[in-house]
């Protein structure tokens, strides 16, 4: 008898959300995670709980109420004086924000009796997994009659820019340092890049300055928002440099000097602290025997089906480590559709092209579907309709009206194709429109639905009725 039913390899969003799905079907499950807290502790949640998503918010919070009190709660008529940051502070609410999560997850593991083992996976074939004690020690064979692989991401490195952990740091370094850098540099400008330049920007950098390679800002995004997006970040004083590409790097004891070229020449720039923020990548290195057959793309993701079957039978991969986008939200659901397969023989794939994407800057952004441009490429005939938060009653009172919402619809159907917000509360706002997509809704549809009044959510309502021309509360002329 094989000593589990299922051996999940990674206790990040996908494989701690798989390994809870399987043992509620019933099956006996092992979770083999490496990452552990600085005193050396077990932690599950991986990058994003421990040093991304959670921890990043965290500080995008605390950092933009520092914001608040210093500069943007007079016109509320409030009056708040000798203002002073306590970053040690603000530091240790993160952390231990990170850690009662992190032990809520070891409890949920608990509750549903399955077996944490703190250690790194290899998978040496289709029923047997190789587990290396995080503490030492020979390391082990154990058998299971499925594996799922979730080994999660980890940041691309530059040859130009060497991570060294004090001067030159990676995103996780970046949520960390002791002091506000007077002078703070970042090698890209796109999600995290953004988000990490916005939370030292605010909490008293006098420069951040991002370079980017490419020559379009936020490519992934629609252009009509990017572009939007652009002129806020510039406002905050995010200076953004694109078409940016960095030559080379060198350390010095208080400063980094950094070397790049754009298409007016070579220049130099010095910064207190580098930030490397250029991308993720599978982390997959060591994952697999040699002689497990296991077919990786030129990335080192591995290679799956609409189902997350890898090419070797009873072996599962999700999450970072495979095709689509690298979001902790579409990981967790890949882990389920898998679990359930195993455990329930269910067989609906998750729909990559209604997965949303967030960036929690100020104003945040948010998107589903298909960008205009996207659309334009592909010769499909649309519709839109815009809002701008500045009509809405509700962020008037919030004082938040910078951006707008964007639907597309189809020109023949009204089928929803692509909403997209750039403005408050945006990555709250966008889960109606995940749900209308997913339920095949028209753009009728959502302007047919009451909202309640007044919400930030109208916003998403007027600009479905403005696919007709129709809003009420922003004349558009026809």
């Amino acid at each position: 008898m094989a000593d589990y039913d299922v051996i999940v390899i990674g206790g990040g969003p996908a494989g701690y959300t798989a390994a809870i799905r399987c043992a509620q079907l019933g099956l006996r499950t092992a979770c083999i995670d490496r990452w552990q807290r600085p005193d050396g502790g077990p932690a599950l949640g991986g990058t994003c709980l421990n040093v991304g998503c959670i921890p990043s918010k965290a500080l995008l919070d605390s950092s933009e109420l520092y914001r608040l009190a210093r500069e943007g709660l007079g016109e509320h008529g409030i009056r708040v004086e000798g203002v002073r940051l306590d970053l040690k502070r603000m530091m240790a609410r993160k952390e231990a924000i990170v850690r009662r999560l992190t032990e809520g997850i070891a409890a949920l593991f608990e509750a549903n009796g399955i077996e944490h083992l703190h250690g790194t996976g290899r998978l040496l074939s289709p029923k047997r997994v190789e587990l290396a004690p995080a503490t030492g020690g020979e390391a082990r064979v154990l058998s299971c009659e499925h594996v799922i692989l979730a080994p999660g991401s980890e940041p691309i490195e530059l040859e130009v820019a060497p991570v060294d952990g004090e001067r030159i740091v990676d995103s996780s370094g970046a949520l960390a340092f002791p002091t506000v850098p007077k002078r703070l540099g970042i090698i890209g400008a796109g999600v995290i890049g953004l988000e990490l330049g916005s939370v030292w920007r605010r909490l008293g950098a006098e420069e951040v300055v991002l370079l980017e390679a490419q020559e379009t800002f936020l490519p992934a995004c629609d252009h009509r928002i990017a572009q939007e997006a652009f002129r806020r970040f510039t406002a905050q004083g995010l200076d953004i440099r694109l078409g940016a590409r960095v030559t080379g790097t060198r350390a010095g004891a208080r400063q980094v000097t950094v070397r790049y070229e754009d298409g007016t020449g070579s220049h130099e720039l010095r910064v207190d602290r580098l930030i490397v923020a250029v991308g993720r990548r599978p982390a997959t290195d060591g994952l697999v025997a040699p002689e497990c057959e296991l077919v990786l793309d030129e990335r080192g993701a591995v290679h799956v089906d609409e189902l997350c079957r890898t090419s070797q039978p009873g072996v599962w991969a999700i999450g970072d480590a495979v095709r689509g986008p690298m979001l902790a939200h579409k990981g967790a659901e890949e882990g389920i559709c898998v679990a359930e397969q195993i455990g329930a023989g269910r067989s609906d794939p998750v729909d990559l092209g209604t997965v949303p994407a967030v960036i929690y800057t100020h104003p945040e952004i948010a998107w589903v579907g298909a960008t205009e441009q996207a659309l334009k490429a592909e010769g499909v005939a649309f519709r839109i309709g815009t809002f701008p938060f500045t009509a809405s009653g509700r962020a008037q009172a919030l004082g938040q009206t910078e951006g707008l919402v964007k639907v597309i619809a189809d020109a023949a159907t009204d089928m929803l194709l692509g909403v997209h917000v750039i403005g408050p509360w945006a990555s709250e706002l966008i889960a109606e429109a995940v749900v209308a997509m997913e339920l095949g809704a028209s753009s009728e549809d959502l302007a047919r639905i009451v909202h309640a009044h007044p919400t930030l959510s109208e916003a998403v309502h007027e600009a479905a009725m403005s696919v007709e021309r129709r809003a009420i509360h922003f004349h558009v002329r026809r």
